[in-house]
C-alpha cells in the first residue's frame, strides 16, 4: 500500500509541475517577466508578497492593473512600497504597459535604457528614489509618453536633447537632482507641455528663446540653478503661464515688461538674482497675480506697484533691493486682498505709510532696515488682522500708541533699533496672543508694566539698551512659556522676584548692566531648561543657593562685577558649561576640581576674588579652553604641567597671586597663546627660551617676580609681540639684539633689574614703539644710541638711574611725540637738545656736565674756562702790539732824525745864501723844501705812546666781544 501512495504522490507532483511550467515557465508570458523583475527588488514590507507562481491570476497581484481582457498588464504602481534594489531592464518585455510608477522608494542604480522600448508608455514616475547616472537618451523613443517625473534622485549629466521627441509630453519634472549643462533648445518642440520643473540642479547657460514654442505651458520652475543672462522677453508669449519661478540664479538685466502680458499668471518669483533697474509699472496689469517675490536683487527706483488691478495680490516680497522714495498714496486701495508685505532692507523713507491702514486684510508687515521716521499713527489698530509688525532698524520716534493694545491678533512685535521714547503702554497687556516683543536699542523709559505679564503666551522679551527703571514685575512668573528674558542695560533696580523661578521654560536670562540687588532666589533651581544666565554689573550679594547645582543644562554663566560671596561650587552642577565668568566678586574657598568635567569650557574667569589653595590639575582636561583668568586671588603652589594640555588657550592670566616655582618650559608649547601674565607672583629662575615658540604672543607680563639670568635670545621669535614687561626682577646681562625682530612692539618695560652693557642700537628699529621705553634702574653704560631718534611714535622714554655717558644724541630731539622724558642720574654731558627745553628739571638731574634749558646756560657753566682762555689770548695780542708799536716808533724816530739833520743843513745853507728861496730837483721834479707836508703840525704828530694805548684799547674791545 505504501508503494501505491508513493506512486500517486509522484504522479500528482508531476501534474502540478507540468501545469506550472505550462502557465508560468513560458518566457513569453508577462508573469514570467514580472517574477524576474521581482527578483531584483528587495521587499522588506511585503508589497510583492502575492507575486507568486502559485497565484495564476496575475491581475490580482499587488500594484498591477490589467486591460479589460484581463490578458495584458497596462499599469504597475508600487509607489511608496519601501522597495530597494535596482530597476530591472526586463520591464521592456511588458510591451502593453501604459503607466509605471515606482516613485517614493529606495531604488538605486541607473534608469535602464531598455525602458525606451515601452512604446505604449504614457506615464513614467521614478521620482524620490536614489537613482543615479544620466537620463538615457532612449527615453526619447517613448513617443506616447505624457508624464515623465524623475526628480528627487541623484541623476547627473545633461538633460538629453532627445526629450524634444516626446511630442505628447505634458509634464516633465527633474527637480532636485544633480543635472548640469543647459536647458536644451529642443524643449521648445514640446507643444503640449504644461509643466516644466527643473528646480534645484546645476543647470547653467541662458533660458532658450525657443521655450516660447511651449504654447500650453502653465508651470515653469527653474529656481536654484546657475542660469545666467537676461530673462527672455519671449516668455511673455506663454499666455497660459500661471507659475513662473526663476529664483536663486544669476539672471541679470531688467525685468522684461513683456511679463505683463501673462494675464493668467498667479505666481511670479524672481528672488535671488542680479536683476537691476526699476520694477516695471506694467506689472500692475497682472490682475490674477497672487504672490510676487522680487527680493534679493538690485532693483532701484520707486515702488510703483499695487493698484486697483492687483486686487488678487496676497503676498508682495520686495526685500533686499535698493528701492527708494516712500510708499505711494494709492497703495492698497479698497478691496485689496494683500496679506503679506515685505519691504525690508531697502532705501525707503518717509513716515509710517498711512496707506497701509486701508489694507484691512493685511497680516504681516515688514518695513525693517529702511529710513522711515516719525511717530506711529494712533489709528494703527485699524489693522485688526495684523499678526506680525516688523519695523526694526528705522528712525521711528515718539511713544508707542496705546491703541496697539487693541490689535488682538498681534503675535510678533519687532520695534528694536529705533528712537522710541516714553513708557510702554499698559494696554499692551491686552494682547493675549502676543508671543514675541523686541524693543531693544530704543530710548524707552519708565517701569515695565505689570500688565505685560497678562500676555501669558509670551515666549520672548527683549528690552535691552533702554532706560526702563523700577523693579522687575513680581508677577513675571505668570509667563509660563517664556524662553528668553533679555533686560540687559537698563536702570532696573530691586531684587529678582522669586516668581521668576516659575518660568520653567526659560532658556536665556540676561539681567546684566542694571542696578539690581539682593540675592538669587532659591526658586532658580526650578529653571531646569536654563542655558544662559548673565547678571554682571549689578549689586547682587550673598552666597549662591546650593540648589543652583540642579541646573544641569547651564552653558553660559556670567556673574562678574557683583558682590557675591561664599563658594562657587553651586555653579558647577552642569557638565555642559562653555563660559563661567565670576570676575570681581568676593568668592572664597578653593577652585572646584569638578570644573574639569566641563570639557566644552572655553572661558573660565575667576579673577579678582578671594580664592585660595592651588590650581587644580583637573583644569588640564579643558582642552577647548581659550581664556583662563585666575588673577588677583590668593592662590599658592606651582603652575602644574597638566595645563599644557590646553593647547587652544589664548589668554593665560595668573597674575597677582602667590604662585611660586620656576616658569615651566611647556609654556612654549601653547601655540595659540596671545597673552601671558604671570606678574606679581613669586616665580624664580630664568625666563624659559621655549617661550620663543609662542609665535602668536601679543602681551608678555612677567614683572614683579624673582626671575634671574639673561633675557633669552629667542625672545626675537615673538614677532607679533606688542607689550614686553619684565620690570622689577633680578635679570642680568645684555638686552638681546634679536629684539629688533619684534617690530610690532609698542611697549617695553625692563626697569629695576641688573641689566648691563650698552643699550642696543637695534632698539631704534622697533619703530612702532609708542607707549613707553623704560630701561631705568639698571646698569647700562656707554652712550645713548642715536638710533633711538627713529622712534617717532614714542611717548615716554625713561633711561634714568644707569651709567650712561656722553652727550644726548641730537637725533632724540626729533621725538616730537615724547611727553615724558627721564635721563636723570647718569653721567651725561654736553648740550641738551633744544626741543627738550619744555621738560621739567627732574628729567636731567644728577648728570656730570649737562647744560642748556631747563638746566643752566652752557656759557655760564663754562664762563671761567672761557675767561682764562681769553686772558691768554689778550696777553699774546698785547705782546704783539707792543713789539709792533716799538718797531714803528723806532722807524719814525729814525725818519725824524734824518729830517732834522737835513733841516739843519738847509738852515745853514740859507744863512750862507741869504733869503733867496732854494729849490732842488729830485728825480726830475722840483722839491719845495719848505713844504708843510714834511713837517706836520703839532696836532698831527703821531706819538708812540698814543699808538700803544690805542692798540691796547682795541684788544680789550675784542676781549669784551668774545665774552659777550
Amino acid at each position: 500500500m505504501d508503494s501505491i501512495y508513493i506512486c500517486h504522490f509522484i504522479l500528482l507532483l508531476t501534474i502540478v509541475c507540468t501545469v506550472v511550467v505550462a502557465t508560468l515557465g513560458d518566457n513569453t508570458t508577462e508573469s514570467y517577466w514580472l517574477l524576474r523583475i521581482k527578483s531584483e527588488l528587495v521587499d522588506p514590507l511585503g508589497a510583492l508578497r502575492n507575486w507568486s507562481p502559485t497565484t495564476t491570476q496575475i491581475c490580482s497581484w499587488n500594484g498591477l492593473t490589467c486591460a479589460l481582457d484581463q490578458a495584458r498588464v497596462v499599469g504597475l504602481n508600487l509607489s511608496g512600497s519601501g522597495l530597494s534594489g535596482s530597476i530591472s531592464g526586463e520591464f521592456s518585455h511588458l510591451i502593453s504597459l501604459q503607466s509605471l510608477d515606482l516613485s517614493s522608494n529606495s531604488l538605486t542604480g541607473s534608469i535602464p535604457s531598455e525602458l525606451g522600448k515601452l512604446q505604449n508608455l504614457r506615464t513614467l514616475l521614478l521620482y524620490s528614489n536614489y537613482l543615479s547616472g544620466a537620463i538615457p537618451k532612449e527615453i526619447g523613443n517613448l513617443s506616447k509618453l505624457q508624464v515623465l517625473r524623475l526628480g528627487d534622485n541623484m541623476l547627473e549629466g545633461e538633460i538629453t536633447p532627445s526629450i524634444g521627441n516626446l511630442s505628447e509630453l505634458t509634464v516633465f519634472g527633474v527637480a532636485n537632482c544633480n543635472l548640469n549643462g543647459s536647458i536644451p533648445v529642443e524643449v521648445g518642440k514640446l507643444k503640449n507641455l504644461v509643466s516644466l520643473d527643473l528646480q534645484v540642479n546645476s543647470l547653467s547657460g541662458y533660458i532658450p528663446e525657443e521655450i516660447q514654442g511651449c504654447e500650453g505651458l502653465q508651470n515653469f520652475a527653474a529656481s536654484n540653478n546657475m542660469l545666467e543672462g537676461e530673462i527672455p522677453s519671449s516668455l511673455g508669449s506663454l499666455k497660459s503661464l500661471r507659475i513662473l519661478n526663476l529664483a536663486n540664479n544669476t539672471l541679470s538685466g531688467s525685468i522684461p515688461t513683456s511679463l505683463s502680458l501673462l494675464s493668467n499668471l498667479t505666481y511670479l518669483n524672481l528672488l535671488g538674482n542680479m536683476l537691476n533697474g526699476e520694477i516695471p509699472s506694467e506689472l500692475n496689469s497682472l490682475s490674477q497675480l497672487q504672490k510676487l517675490d522680487l527680493s534679493r536683487n538690485s532693483l532701484s527706483g520707486p515702488l510703483a506697484l499695487l493698484n486697483v488691478k492687483l486686487q488678487n495680490l496676497e503676498t508682495m516680497v520686495l526685500s533686499d533691493n535698493a528701492l527708494t522714495g516712500s510708499i505711494p498714496y494709492n497703495f492698497c486701495l479698497r478691496g485689496s486682498k494683500l496679506q503679506q508685505l515685505f519691504l525690508a532692507r531697502n532705501k525707503l523713507s518717509g513716515r509710517f505709510p498711512l496707506e497701509l491702514l486701508n489694507c484691512s486684510s493685511i497680516q504681516q508687515v515688514d518695513l525693517s532696515d529702511n529710513s522711515f521716521e516719525g511717530e506711529l499713527p494712533s489709528s494703527l489698530d485699524k489693522l485688526q488682522n495684523l499678526t506680525d509688525l516688523v519695523l526694526n532698524n528705522n528712525s521711528f520716534s515718539g511713544s508707542l500708541p496705546p491703541g496697539i493694545g487693541n490689535i488682538s491678533s498681534l503675535r510678533s512685535l519687532f520695534l528694536f533699533g529705533n528712537f522710541f521714547t516714553g513708557k510702554l503702554p499698559v494696554e499692551i497687556g491686552r494682547l493675549k496672543r502676543l508671543n514675541t516683543i523686541y524693543l531693544y536699542d530704543n530710548q524707552m523709559s519708565g517701569p515695565i508694566p505689570r500688565e505685560l505679564t497678562n500676555c501669558t503666551r509670551l515666549t520672548e522679551i527683549d528690552f535691552f539698551g533702554n532706560h526702563f527703571s523700577g523693579p522687575i514685575p513680581k508677577t513675571i512668573g505668570k509667563l509660563k512659556d517664556l524662553t528668553i528674558l533679555h533686560l540687559r542695560q537698563n536702570d532696573l533696580s530691586g531684587p529678582i522676584p522669586p516668581s521668576m523661578g516659575y518660568c520653567k521654560r526659560l532658556q536665556l536670562l540676561a539681567l546684566a548692566d542694571n542696578k539690581l540687588s539682593g540675592s538669587i532666589p532659591p526658586t532658580f533651581s526650578y529653571l531646569s531648561q536654563i542655558r544662559t544666565i548673565t547678571l554682571y554689573n549689578n549689586s547682587f550679594e550673598g552666597p549662591l543657593p546650593d540648589s543652583l547645582s540642579l541646573l544641569r543644562n547651564l552653558k553660559i554663566i556670567n556673574f562678574s562685577n557683583n558682590k557675591f560671596s561664599g563658594s562657587i561650587f553651586p555653579l558647577t552642577g552642569s557638565n555642559s558649561l562653555t563660559v563661567l565668568d565670576l570676575t570681581n566678586n568676593s568668592f572664597s574657598g578653593s577652585i572646584p576640581s569638578i570644573l574639569g568635567n566641563s570639557r566644552d569650557l572655553t572661558r573660565l574667569r575667576l579673577g579678582n576674588n578671594y580664592l585660595t589653595g592651588t590650581i587644580p590639575s583637573e583644569l588640564g582636561h579643558l582642552t577647548e579652553l581659550n581664556f583662563l583668568d585666575l588673577s588677583f586671588n590668593n592662590l599658592t603652589g606651582h603652575v602644574l604641567p597638566q595645563l599644557s594640555n590646553c593647547k587652544k588657550i589664548e589668554h593665560l592670566l595668573l597674575n597677582n597671586n602667590r604662585l611660586s616655582g620656576e616658569m615651566s618650559p611647556w609654556l612654549g608649547s601653547l601655540q595659540e597663546l596671545g597673552e601671558l601674565d604671570l606678574s606679581f607672583n613669586n616665580f624664580h629662575g630664568r625666563v624659559p627660551p621655549e617661550l620663543g615658540g609662542c609665535s602668536k604672543l601679543l602681551k608678555l607680563f612677567l614683572h614683579h617676580n624673582n626671575l634671574s639670568g639673561e633675557i633669552p635670545q629667542e625672545i626675537g621669535n615673538l614677532t607679533s609681540l606688542n607689550v614686553f614687561n619684565l620690570q622689577k626682577n633680578g635679570l642680568s646681562g645684555l638686552i638681546p639684539s634679536t629684539i629688533q625682530q619684534c617690530t610690532k612692539l609698542y611697549e617695553i618695560r625692563l626697569s629695576e633689574n641688573f641689566l648691563s652693557g650698552t643699550i642696543p642700537a637695534e632698539l631704534g628699529g622697533v619703530t612702532e614703539l609708542q607707549v613707553i621705553l623704560d630701561l631705568s634702574r639698571n646698569h647700562f653704560s656707554g652712550e645713548i644710541p642715536s638710533s633711538l631718534g627713529n622712534l617717532m611714535k614714542l611717548e615716554r622714554l625713561d633711561l634714568s638711574f644707569n651709567h650712561l655717558q656722553g652727550q644726548v644724541p641730537p637725533s632724540l630731539g626729533q621725538l616730537t611725540s615724547l611727553h615724558m622724558l627721564n635721563l636723570s642720574y647718569n653721567h651725561l654731558n654736553g648740550l641738551i637738545p633744544s626741543t627738550f627745553s619744555g621738560f621739567p628739571l627732574s628729567s636731567f638731574l644728577n648728570n656730570d656736565h649737562l647744560c642748556g634749558p631747563p638746566l643752566t646756560l652752557c656759557l655760564e657753566a663754562t664762563g671761567k674756562e672761557r675767561m682764562q682762555l681769553s686772558n691768554a689770548q689778550v696777553a699774546a695780542i698785547i705782546v704783539a702790539i707792543v713789539l709792533t708799536s716799538t718797531l714803528i716808533c723806532l722807524v719814525m724816530l729814525y725818519i725824524m732824525l734824518r729830517i732834522w739833520c737835513n733841516w739843519i743843513k738847509v738852515a745853514v745853507s740859507s744863512e750862507d745864501g741869504g733869503m733867496v728861496e732854494q729849490q732842488k730837483t729830485r728825480n726830475g721834479e722840483y722839491w719845495n723844501m719848505n713844504s708843510p707836508e714834511l713837517f706836520p703840525s703839532p696836532d698831527k704828530q703821531i706819538s708812540p705812546t698814543i699808538c700803544i694805548c690805542s692798540l691796547k684799547i682795541d684788544a680789550e674791545a675784542q676781549e669784551n666781544t668774545l665774552v659777550r
